[in-house]
Order: C-alpha cells, then sequence, then structure tokens
C-alpha cells in the first residue's frame, strides 16, 4: 500500500497527533477544534463544535457539562462521531467509536488549567437547559462566585469524555478531486487494526 509522507505509520493515534501539531502551525483558531456528533433518544443526530484537549495512546478525550444534551445522549449511547478539518492544510480526520467518562484525577487536572471564569462559568451554566435572559446568567455567574471562591473545585456534573475508536479516517485533498483516504478499523477495540485505502 502506497502509504507514505504525511500518511506515513501504522498507529492512528500518533499520526492523529502529527497532523493536530501540524495544524497548530498553521490554523488561527482553534486548530483542535471537533465537529461532535450524537444521537437522540428520537433518532435525530446532532452535531455541535466542541474542543479535543487530549490525544491518548488509545482515545480521544474532550470535555464538557455531563447534564448537556451532548452528555446525556454520550451516556445513552456510549457511542460517537467527530470529524477535526483544517482548512489551511486541506486535510480531515473522521472518527467513530465507543463513548466513556474521563473522570477523576485526570478531569480534575484539566478542570483546573481552565481559566478561573472558565471554572466559575462551568458551575453557572445549566448548559442545553432553558435560559431566561443573559443577566439571569451573568447573576448566577456572580452567585457562584461567592459560594466557590477563587479555587472551585470541579462540579460532580463537569468532565471528560473519552473516545476509544472503531474507525479512523485521514483524508487530504487531491487534485481534481482526487482525494487520498486512509481508513483504520477494526470490529472491536481489542482487535487489530485493518487499514485500506478507500475511494476518493
Amino acid at each position: 500500500m502506497d502509504r507514505t509522507g504525511i500518511f506515513a505509520g501504522d498507529d492512528p493515534f500518533a499520526l492523529a497527533q502529527d497532523w493536530l501539531t501540524e495544524a497548530e502551525a498553521t490554523e488561527s483558531n482553534d486548530p483542535n477544534a471537533m465537529a461532535l456528533a450524537t444521537v437522540g433518544a428520537d433518532g435525530l443526530p446532532n452535531v455541535r463544535m466542541v474542543l479535543l484537549k487530549e490525544i491518548e495512546p488509545a482515545a480521544f478525550v474532550f470535555y464538557t457539562n455531563y447534564d448537556s444534551r451532548k452528555g446525556q445522549e454520550l451516556a445513552a449511547s456510549g457511542k460517537a462521531a467527530f470529524v477535526l478539518h483544517w482548512k489551511s492544510l486541506r486535510r480531515q480526520i473522521r472518527v467513530r467509536g465507543l463513548v466513556s467518562r474521563a473522570e477523576g484525577p485526570q478531569a480534575d487536572e484539566y478542570y483546573v488549567s481552565r481559566s478561573l471564569k472558565s471554572r466559575l462559568g462551568a458551575w453557572a451554566s445549566r448548559q442545553s437547559e432553558p435560559l431566561a435572559s443573559r443577566a439571569t446568567l451573568l447573576a448566577e455567574v456572580a452567585k457562584v462566585t461567592l459560594a466557590q471562591g477563587t479555587n472551585p473545585r470541579r462540579p460532580p456534573f463537569w468532565g471528560g469524555f473519552r473516545i476509544v475508536p472503531l474507525e479512523v479516517e485521514f483524508w487530504a485533498d487531491g487534485a481534481f478531486r482526487l482525494h487520498d483516504r486512509f481508513q483504520w478499523s477494526r470490529q472491536s477495540i481489542e482487535d487489530q487494526w485493518k487499514i485500506v485505502r478507500l475511494n476518493p
């Protein structure tokens, strides 16, 4: 298989990290932004932008409010998909896989690394629920600031999700729409990866 250059290597997580590192030098805003897809109880898909915060040796991690719509949908299905797209590089990575929570010290460490206002905002926002006005939200932030102080602990309803992929596809733009696509796939997380080139 002619998998050389930007597609070289057998580890999709190392390759994804290489591409993300490259994107950090070329994308002016949020090179780690990914479109996360979930499915609701009604069978309708939902997609929204979130920030990829870590590529582990076997998973992709992001953080959110567990009580949000995406949090509830991820908990119910245990599955998700996402795409990272970098216009400057003309590349994208697509992932489909199984979801579990990333909690404990790992989530605590990331939470502490955020700005104080973001940490307080996580306490104040009842993410995805109806909101009367922005003034209502700001009043809740003020209330939480008084209650939590300048070193708030991580809210019990906020933390990470880990996506362990069953499929990872690397896509690069090609002349005349003859793109390069390579897919890593497996039936279960215990299986070895099967790597194939896909038609554009």
